[in-house]
């Protein structure tokens, strides 16, 4: 059953993050299907820690706006989602290529959103998990 309550689709996603974090980061929306939105980042000099990691909070980035838009589009057309509280268990490590991370709703409700990201390296291993809680606010 499809969730979205605003147009949606990886241009409209691409285009509302131009010149943002996410854009210097690399970040590419590729897919918006009935009840998730997948997205990737490239592991590469912008995205890597010192040792030649991908930084960890890359990972967080690309699960918050992913979860974000998720709980944005999926609200009211007049309504805001705004970030309460965002979790992360990196699982392995990625040091090439990219690593995509496909957001799921947990709970849609009229005040709260809880999103499950899940993202897997290029060889399709999971390498981080990450939950985020949105507050779903009303017009002023």
């Amino acid at each position: 059953m499809r969730i979205w309550k605003k147009d949606i689709s990886p241009a409209i996603l691409a285009k509302s993050h131009s010149d943002t974090a996410t854009d210097h980061l690399g970040l590419e929306f590729l897919e918006v299907g009935d009840d998730f939105i997948r997205a990737r980042v490239p592991v590469d000099r912008r995205t890597r820690q010192p040792y030649g990691l991908l930084h960890g909070g890359v990972s967080v980035v690309l699960a918050e706006t992913i979860g974000s838009c998720g709980a944005h589009y999926s609200c009211p057309p007049d309504h805001r989602a705004v970030g309460l509280d965002i979790n992360a268990n990196h699982l392995k490590s990625a040091t090439s290529g990219w690593v995509t991370g496909t957001a799921r709703p947990v709970h849609v409700g009229k005040s709260t959103q809880v999103w499950q990201i899940d993202m897997h390296n290029d060889a399709g291993e999971l390498t981080c998990v990450s939950r985020i809680t949105l507050a779903i606010l009303a017009p002023r």
